[in-house]
């Protein structure tokens, strides 16, 4: 179902936007949805300098102000060898620390609902079959050649968690 596993830091470069997960139930009044779409649209990615694995997207969940059900910084962008001194306009850096994670990998399934599948699994697991206690300090989906066919896309998720 899911692997135990410790990453060293992930240094991203992205753009974000602060919400929660009551503004985001329907994806049309939520502020992740416009988000990835500009994204993607604007081909964003390319103007990240540095890029250490170009076209796998990394989209983080970070700065909770208390669990699932409180605010979060949600954070799209790439994986960077090194922060660059002038980041283009509307850019953030993001320094995900080294953790302990539990590493979830999807069955193959059409966007939006991969998605949904996987973090429902993630919030109705026990902290024992989790692995460990959510830290709520940076969680990650990791979207790579997988994610390509929106019909059939297959994604990594890390969930932070403190062993127990």
């Amino acid at each position: 179902m899911h692997t135990i596993l410790e990453k060293p830091e992930i240094y991203l470069v992205g753009i974000c936007v602060r919400t929660n997960n009551k503004q985001e139930v329907n994806k049309m009044d939520g502020k992740i949805f416009p988000l990835v779409k500009k994204y993607f649209h604007e081909a964003l990615a390319e103007e990240i300098s540095n890029r250490k694995n170009p076209g796998t997207t990394f989209c983080a969940y970070t700065d909770y102000a208390s669990d699932e059900h409180g605010d979060y910084t949600y954070f799209i962008g790439e994986e960077v060898t090194a922060f660059d001194e002038s980041l283009p306009e509307g850019f953030q850096t993001l320094t995900i620390p080294a953790q302990t994670y539990a590493k979830f990998t999807t069955k193959p399934d059409p966007m939006p609902d991969v998605l949904l599948k996987v973090w429902n699994t993630v919030w109705n697991i026990s902290t024992q079959d989790l692995g460990g206690k959510r830290t709520y300090v940076t969680d990650f989906e990791l979207y790579d050649e997988r994610a390509k066919d929106h019909q059939n896309t297959v994604l990594d998720l890390y969930i932070a968690i403190k062993r127990v």
